[in-house]
């Protein structure tokens, strides 16, 4: 089966879930607010915390372009450079996520906006390049994330079928470590533009070449939990301090309760994937002698009287030897060789 290796994990669709908590720029532009987040993540049990890395003079043309959002339960309009400016982090600031990412044991990765946001995030050693969704048609600068060899992740939100065909046709993007989101570009997602049933169109789209994963922005687990089923292997959400910080994502984001509780609804669902044998386990194997009904005689049969369905009862039973029920069409019709009294079990 296809592998990607991201540090010391190994992902495969249908395999363990790897789990990033998604900080976005929902530190405010406070290194110490960052910090406080990678120890939330930690504690959630996400495998990997990942921010955004962007300049806002290389992100935003127009400094006059108005975005609205939502913010401690009132609109918010300003203009988008203005606000991505104050979440900006500085360049020295990612070698002290990064470094206190190491101490605490966490994967520390971001999504470079930019060719020049990646070399920030090269010379901090990342294990594996984000591409946002915004991005996805961005072939030249994919081409370059790519040339790094490092696993890639591209988010397939807002795309068509002919976009994704046009990220595939890359050329060499079949020998390069790829894994697709599915993603919807709403924040909040409602459950019906969830759109789970695409992962059977993006299944045979990618081919065994790459992997799946899921960019999670419902506010509840459903989604994440069917994902696991259709075998995506990594998953991201947004996360927060506290709902009620200003800016634009804390308000549909998880709060470290919501958080951990979104980490062990993968796992659980994971766990309950198993796996295809048809065979019991081994506590049902165990129960199987006791909840399975046998044949079991009904009314005295005698010596040499050919044994009939009204004798004989169908019922759990604590003695082993009683045949299965499955074997009752060989049992009826033929001769009893004993004396049978009720209660008893048959003998062939």
């Amino acid at each position: 089966m296809y592998q990607i290796k991201i540090k010391n994990f190994v992902l495969k669709n249908y395999g363990k879930p790897f789990i990033v908590a998604e900080a976005g720029i929902n530190h405010n532009g406070f290194i110490k607010t960052a910090l406080k987040m990678v120890d939330v993540a930690k504690n959630a049990g996400c495998h990997a915390i990942k921010f955004q890395t962007y300049k806002a003079k290389e992100l935003v043309q127009d400094k006059k372009l108005k975005f609205s959002y939502k913010s401690k339960g009132k609109l918010i309009t300003e203009t988008m450079y203005k606000m991505f400016k104050r979440y900006e982090l500085k360049e020295k600031d990612w070698n002290i996520i990064s470094k206190y990412c190491k101490k605490k044991k966490i994967i520390f990765f971001s999504t470079p906006q930019n060719y020049s946001d990646l070399e920030i995030l090269l010379s901090h050693k990342i294990p594996a390049i984000k591409v946002g969704s915004d991005d996805f048609t961005n072939l030249f600068l994919i081409k370059k994330y790519l040339s790094h060899n490092l696993p890639t992740i591209l988010s397939t939100g807002m795309a068509n079928e002919k976009d994704l065909e046009n990220v595939l046709k890359i050329k060499g993007i079949k020998n390069k470590k790829v894994i697709f989101l599915l993603c919807t570009s709403e924040y909040p997602t409602n459950h019906k533009n969830v759109n789970i049933l695409k992962l059977l169109s993006l299944k045979k789209k990618i081919s065994k070449n790459h992997l799946l994963g899921f960019s999670d922005h419902t506010t509840d687990n459903i989604s994440s939990i069917m994902a696991v089923a259709h075998g995506c292997c990594f998953f991201e959400k947004h996360f927060t301090l506290r709902n009620n910080l200003s800016g634009p994502d804390h308000w549909f984001s998880l709060n470290p309760k919501q958080l951990r509780n979104w980490v062990n609804s993968i796992n659980s669902a994971f766990n309950c994937l198993g796996k295809e044998d048809i065979k019991p386990t081994k506590n049902e194997t165990k129960n199987k002698e006791n909840f399975q009904r046998k044949i079991v005689v009904k009314n005295f049969i005698k010596k040499g009287q050919i044994i009939k369905i009204h004798d004989l009862d169908i019922l759990r039973t604590s003695k082993k030897n009683a045949l299965s029920a499955n074997k009752l069409n060989r049992v009826l019709g033929n001769v009893a060789k004993y004396n049978f009294q009720k209660g008893d079990i048959l003998k062939i």
